[in-house]
């Protein structure tokens, strides 16, 4: 049996475990020390952001947003409908409703469908959590102009999309706040964690506020508003510094192995390839693909035989039995790029042998 390849493992950069040490040599192990100040500093310049707070949840991160947006039970949050469910769970948390936006032909949320789904809801949606779906930007210049025209604040589920740029400009960096993911399986991995970022001071400062239990400024446990146990671990800040060293070499070996990916299975006739949008430069956190003529089950299956893991497209929201009776916008695009696609292994320490191995089984499931 060859080797097993994942579909997306953690990359360490070699630095990890002298930060750690580091960590514990000066024995702040536990949430908060200043590797996690270092953590938040290199996010900030990497992207641009003026401001940052590390979470221990890119959820965590999505969910202080809606607070410090002032999000309330019965408000409605608009919501991409192809995302993982990390990416609306926290509108449920403050027990809004969420309105579903369906995709267009960039795979990402379309504008037009958000105009659309603004224009019928029962009444102002307060905000909009908008997701770069496997580290491709989505049309932020439309979307960011339909929202300031409508008064709509905008969160980038940016949980994905790392290193991905529209313009020249990082991801989440067009809307209010940002959302970053270090989960596992993320272009960088802390373990688990997450990061929220923000032009707005008083809006990331009120976040940290609530992400340590909203205890007030006293020597003694002061509480006037309930918060939450949502800060990083400065052990696994540590990890994040490591890797933010070597991000940019990640994401041009993520798209390294895309473009082979490309070269080697674009001339199979029934097989496209998520686009990028005029302008933008995606991280190719995954490598995905459709096909008009297979069933991606099948190739999943049959890639699962050779010892290679492969994973379905993102089930949309609206088609999950939790939101069965939310509303959304949509026309199919989202529903058949679900049934029609796949994730193929795309880890930035995949060798270009690894890929072409991927490559000559799916040519073969495919003949």
């Amino acid at each position: 049996m060859n080797d097993r390849i994942f579909l997306s493992p953690p990359h360490m950069s070699g630095k990890e475990q002298q930060y750690i040490a580091e960590v514990f040599e000066s024995n702040y192990i536990a949430p908060l020390g200043t590797f996690v100040d270092r953590f938040e500093e290199a996010v900030c310049s990497y992207t641009g952001a003026k401001h940052a707070l590390a979470t221990n949840t890119a959820t965590a991160a999505l969910h202080l947003a809606l607070r410090v947006l002032g999000v309330e039970e019965g408000d409605y949050i608009l919501a991409s409908t192809f995302t993982f469910i990390g990416s609306v769970n926290a509108i449920l948390y403050q027990n809004a409703k969420p309105i579903f936006v369906d995709s267009d032909e960039s795979w990402n949320l379309s504008p037009a469908l958000l105009q659309e789904a603004i224009d019928n809801a029962p009444r102002k949606p307060k905000a909009l959590i908008v997701t770069h779906l496997y580290g491709q930007m989505a049309k932020m210049d439309e979307i960011m102009e339909i929202c300031r025209k409508e008064g709509i604040c905008v969160i980038e589920d940016a949980a994905e999309s790392l290193g991905a740029m529209l313009h020249g400009r990082q991801s989440g960096r067009f809307g209010d706040m940002g959302v970053y993911s270090f989960n596992g399986n993320k272009i960088l991995s802390t373990s688990g964690g997450g990061m929220l970022i923000s032009d707005n001071g008083e809006w990331i400062e009120k976040a940290k506020f609530l992400s340590t239990q909203a205890k007030e400024p006293y020597l003694h446990y002061e509480h006037k508003e309930f918060g939450y146990n949502y800060r990083l671990s400065n052990v696994l800040a540590a990890i994040g510094v490591a890797q933010m060293e070597v991000l940019s070499k990640r994401v041009s070996r993520r798209r390294e192995i895309f473009a082979l990916y490309q070269k080697r299975l674009g001339k199979e006739s029934t097989v496209s390839f998520m686009p990028e949008i005029e302008g933008s430069t995606g991280n190719r956190w995954l490598t995905t693909l459709t096909f008009d003529e297979h069933d991606p089950m099948d190739v999943i299956e049959q890639l699962a035989h050779a010892n290679i893991e492969s994973r379905p497209l993102w089930k949309p929201m609206h088609l999950q039995p939790l939101f069965k009776h939310s509303m959304a916008v949509v026309d199919g695009t989202s529903e058949r790029l679900y049934h029609q696609g796949l994730c193929l292994p795309s880890g930035s320490s995949m060798s270009d042998a690894d890929v072409m191995r991927v490559c000559n089984t799916v040519s073969g499931i495919l003949r």
